[in-house]
């Protein structure tokens, strides 16, 4: 995962969140823990059930409690909805994943109940554990904690589970805008004061309505102020019908655009722009907008100092390696050897 942002432990305030989690734990009743995008726990444990701590705590078991830990994240992010599931001593257990912008960034694991009717027979048992003398033996020694879990309806637990889902969507949503927002606040001390968006920084009445619009404009301006070339005042399309088409583009590098976008910025339908639009350029737009976006790779390449990661994401690539491969495909070396060529013959002066 390429972008910083994107880990837990630089959106949220874990020492916060961590007391939110221990309230949320004890008005529902459940085990809450916090765990990454890699399954590593970024908060300890609130209200660990007796019986899961006795568990855990044995080599064996314990395995088997990683082991439903580990499928119960990854079916959250298939289905991108809290999985309920049996663990293997048919606990109640809920994985809550935590995606932002298509990326899975972690997940809340909650439960370590039981439930009081029948519904669990239609849950799935994520992990089986074969049963053997040592491990009944060991079960018996924990069985009058097991017998003192908390009992839930299926309903309870059912509303728990899209109640923590969308609580964490939107800790962590706002923690985003906000760490992004202050972070592009920071870099916009060194545009050039005359840019049209600086007076617009200065005014009071900024409100969160406008804040997610501040953000793409300092990412743009940002890139823009990078790149010398290929800007919006030199692009000029012969049909006016595509002028707008042109503008978002150089206007928002660090948007991953779409035909269809465009198309209802033109006011005309996606069909009708892409047999326009090849016929203005001589491409296909699947083939002109990650070919100009290679141009700007270049010149960002050639004049900065930025990470082949932070290029990527700069011009609108949820993912290093996709980036890696299109500016391959266009330039038949890799981003990090072309800047290292060019470096070179710069540096003999050729």
């Amino acid at each position: 995962m390429s972008n910083p942002l994107f880990h837990l432990e630089n959106i949220m305030d874990l020492e916060k969140w961590h007391k939110l989690q221990d309230s949320l734990a004890l008005v529902t009743k459940m085990a809450i823990i916090t765990v990454d995008y890699k399954g590593i726990p970024v908060t300890k444990h609130s209200y660990c059930q007796p019986f899961c701590q006795g568990v855990r705590k044995d080599s064996v078991l314990s395995s088997y409690c990683q082991k439903c830990d580990a499928r119960g994240g990854l079916e959250a992010v298939r289905l991108d909805k809290p999985y309920i599931y049996k663990c293997h001593f048919n606990i109640i257990d809920i994985a809550v994943p935590i995606i932002i912008d298509n990326q899975y960034i972690g997940a809340v694991m909650a439960g370590q109940i039981k439930l009081r009717d029948a519904d669990s027979d239609a849950l799935e048992q994520i992990v089986s554990r074969p049963s053997n003398s040592e491990t009944d033996h060991k079960f018996k020694a924990l069985e009058e904690d097991y017998l003192s879990l908390p009992i839930l309806s299926y309903e309870e637990v059912s509303t728990i589970a899209d109640m923590l889902f969308h609580l964490c969507h939107y800790i962590v949503e706002e923690a985003i805008h906000k760490n992004a927002t202050i972070e592009l606040y920071k870099k916009t001390l060194s545009i050039d004061t005359d840019h049209p968006f600086a007076e617009s920084m200065n005014s009071t009445d900024l409100t969160y309505r406008n804040i997610q619009a501040m953000q793409s404009e300092l990412s743009s301006t940002l890139i823009d102020n990078q790149i010398k070339r290929f800007t919006s005042s030199e692009v000029r399309s012969s049909n006016p019908l595509l002028q707008p088409a042109f503008d978002y583009i150089y206007h928002h590098k660090n948007e991953n655009i779409t035909l269809t976008k465009l198309a209802k910025l033109c006011h005309i339908s996606p069909s009708y722009f892409s047999r326009i639009f090849m016929k203005e350029t001589g491409e296909n737009f699947s083939v002109f907008t990650p070919r100009i976006k290679m141009e700007w790779a270049k010149q960002l390449l050639e004049t900065t100092e930025q990470s082949i990661n932070q290029i990527s994401d700069d011009l609108g690539f949820c993912d290093a390696g996709y980036f890696i491969k299109t500016f391959k495909k266009f330039e038949s070396l890799t981003p990090a050897v072309y800047r290292s060529i060019y470096r070179e013959k710069h540096e003999m002066g050729t």
